[in-house]
């Protein structure tokens, strides 16, 4: 079996930290190392050809022994129409980035980011949070609005948003579906509503979220376990350094 075997993967960034990752160690200053967490044991790895690629591969790792080791096969994803851009999560943008992920960009968000919950439009019993939503389930992606970059029942909310997602569609894109923690701080206009979800048949990428057909979504699910804390790492290759696979 492949190993990953450093967890520390070695980027063009400054590092900065939530929910106790490792501390980093500075390399120099335009360096640094986005350190995995510790307590997580479980990565969906996600490498592109670079930053304007719509198209790339999704490869699982599981923590066994310390070591990270290569699980399943390869699956093939894709991602915003536009390609990736700096988002909000474990990670420092680099302050000469050229691609931020920004509201209504279409790009995905490059960086590291812990996984939410699963989400469908019928129950499924899995070892990881899942939630069934309602046509009147909305994630908002009104930057002005205090419920921006969340999922709240429209029924039960004072409703003061002018834009927003139904996270039950007319169609099967988010029949199963995972929430990315991006921009967990709510930052305006740093991007919403980011999810791994059922790809759609027209080739042509997504709004900013990581697409795939429902065999592979549904593989994921049933692989992820909430005590391992799932994470998501999404980056071009030239931004992928001393990765020994």
């Amino acid at each position: 079996m492949k190993t990953l075997s450093i967890l520390a993967l070695t980027l063009t960034i400054f590092t900065a930290c939530q929910s106790n990752p490792t501390t980093p160690t500075i390399v120099e200053e335009t360096k640094a190392t986005i350190q995995i967490p510790n307590d997580s044991s479980q990565l969906l790895f996600v490498k592109t050809d670079g930053w304007n690629t719509k198209k790339g591969i999704l490869q699982r790792y599981e923590k066994i022994n310390n070591k990270w080791e290569m699980f399943g096969k390869p699956i093939e994803i894709i991602l915003g129409r536009n390609g990736l851009g700096w988002g909000k999560g474990l990670h420092t943008t680099p302050s000469d980035a050229k691609y931020i992920k920004k509201e209504g960009d279409g790009r995905a968000p490059a960086g590291l980011f812990y996984l939410g919950n699963g989400f469908g439009y019928s129950d499924l019993t899995i070892d990881f949070p899942y939630s069934t939503y309602k046509r009147t389930d909305h994630c908002v992606d009104d930057s002005n609005s205090k419920w921006y970059n969340q999922i709240v029942d429209s029924t039960k909310v004072k409703k003061d948003y002018k834009s927003f997602e139904h996270m039950k569609l007319n169609n099967h894109l988010y029949k199963y579906g995972i929430t990315v923690n991006h921009n967990h701080e709510q930052i305006k206009n740093a991007g919403s509503c980011i999810f791994m979800h059922i790809r759609s048949g027209n080739g042509k990428g997504t709004a900013g979220c990581t697409a795939m057909n429902e065999d592979k979504i549904m593989t994921i699910l049933k692989w992820l376990k909430r005590d391992d804390k799932p994470l998501l790492l999404q980056l071009p290759k030239e931004e992928i350094l001393n990765i020994n696979i």
